[in-house]
């Protein structure tokens, strides 16, 4: 479970709303009945589910993911930790919290909208990290609310949150190779992910990267490698370095027809935070320990000797030092994102803007906790001028929630895993749905996504 940290988040500190679209703002019907109960995710976890039905039979859902690596200052994950259930991880509590003090402070409200229904939970809460009612409590209700909403406006979700502006189809960033905690720590770098700058549009970036995807598997089956899949359907390989992965994945481009660096890229995630201890990263794999500069001169070395363009989480989440230094190597080369560094905090992406941490901000929506704080988050990042990268957890759901949300707010990126498991190919295909409906309104950019220059740097 995350703990909690960072700048308060309490809804009457003047932090709720103040970058919201207004037009998810929008009063609408009543709300006569919530109801939640736990379902499972793609770990076979328990989270919550809860719906809101207005006073019009609008009805709104809203499933919680879970994440596997976690910062510190993300909003609490509410679990029983009652030893007879789901080993630990039952959520009756969070359930009983929607239906008890969630259920009674929203039915009482007379003109209800997001940004009140989320302020009311959050004042209800009280706390600075969600821990009293749950994160997953808060969020089932909240992105329930927002889809009922939608339908009452009979909008689709991406119009609604996006007030009819939203119509930027994101580049995906697709994970070939997990490691880790989503495969045992067998390699150390969580995501090896792969981006198509040049591909024309979305279907033709996920036909490239089906293509790299199956060679890679190939490739692992030739070798004895494969292992299986890890948490994000991306492969789990028996490979001796890290470094080892770039050359895979490198074989599997060129077999799969396409030329690394300028049709295919890579993106990573390190995760550096599960790599520190006592002022070390520790690279369990290779039995190595390296300071903060030499982390540094290790990854601005793969940046040189491969086609990176996106490194998340770098550095420790407190470790700013680092940070800086990977932005005066890498930040002018390549996108430096931070996800447990922020946790879609608005406190935290304002201190990291005002240090210059990074260039883009990974947006989950558990990590904060309300669609509406979610909102803000993105609305800061992008009138910094930094990317905001819509982002999935390792335990999902089918829910495509989040294929609006990157539409909805002109994102330009989305992370949801790899190019398998039903919880993961949900995002991509309710994309294409998004798009279709869009029709010539629709807009893909594809790698100007990371950054204006792209193509100018990558030519």
């Amino acid at each position: 479970m995350a703990e909690g940290g960072g700048r308060p988040l309490k809804a009457d500190d003047g932090n709720i709303g103040n970058y919201v679209d207004r037009n998810v703002d929008r009063i609408v019907d009543r709300i006569i009945d919530i109801d939640a109960y736990q379902v499972f995710d793609s770990r076979g976890n328990p989270t919550v589910e809860a719906t809101v039905t207005l006073a019009d039979g609008s009805v709104g859902r809203g499933l919680v993911p879970s994440g596997a690596s976690t910062g510190k200052y993300e909003a609490w994950e509410l679990r029983d930790g009652n030893p007879n259930r789901f080993r630990r991880k039952s959520v009756y509590q969070a359930v009983a919290n929607v239906l008890g003090p969630i259920r009674e402070a929203l039915l009482r409200l007379d003109a209800p909208h997001q940004g009140i229904v989320d302020q009311q939970m959050i004042l209800l809460d009280d706390t600075n990290n969600r821990s009293h009612l749950g994160a997953n409590a808060i969020l089932a209700v909240s992105m329930a609310f927002c889809c009922a909403a939608a339908q009452s406006r009979k909008l689709p979700l991406y119009e609604h949150l996006g007030g009819g502006e939203g119509n930027l189809i994101p580049l995906p960033e697709i994970q070939i190779v997990g490691g880790g905690v989503h495969a045992a720590r067998t390699i150390d770098i969580q995501d090896f992910m792969i981006v198509a700058p040049q591909a024309r549009g979305f279907e033709e970036t996920l036909e490239l990267t089906y293509n790299v995807y199956k060679e890679t598997e190939l490739l692992l089956k030739e070798r004895g490698q494969l292992v299986g899949v890890a948490d994000e359907g991306g492969f789990w390989p028996l490979v001796e370095r890290n470094e080892e992965v770039f050359d895979l994945v490198l074989k599997a481009i060129e077999r799969a027809g396409y030329t690394p660096g300028t049709q295919v890229a890579f993106a990573l995630d390190i995760a550096a935070s599960d790599l520190y201890r006592d002022g070390q990263y520790r690279l369990a794999s290779e039995n190595r320990q390296l300071s903060t500069e030499e982390l540094a001169k290790m990854l601005a070395g793969w940046a040189r000797n491969y086609p990176i363009v996106s490194i998340e989480d770098p550095m420790d989440q407190d470790d700013w030092q680092g940070w800086q230094q990977i932005m005066d190597v890498l930040g002018d080369e390549i996108q430096i994102v931070g996800d447990d560094l922020f946790t879609t905090n608005v406190g935290r992406i304002q201190e990291g803007i005002a240090r210059q941490s990074a260039s883009a901000v990974l947006i989950k929506l558990n990590q904060i906790g309300t669609v509406s704080e979610t909102l803000d988050a993105i609305q800061l990042t992008q009138s910094a001028g930094w990317r905001a990268v819509v982002s999935a957890r390792s335990g999902e759901t089918e829910d495509a929630f989040i294929s609006h949300l990157a539409v909805a707010t002109k994102a330009g990126q989305l992370k949801v895993g790899s190019f398998s498991r039903s919880e993961r190919m949900a995002k991509w295909n309710e994309v294409l749905r998004i798009e279709r409906r869009l029709g010539s309104k629709a807009r893909y950019i594809g790698g100007e996504a990371l950054s204006p220059s792209f193509g100018s740097r990558r030519s």
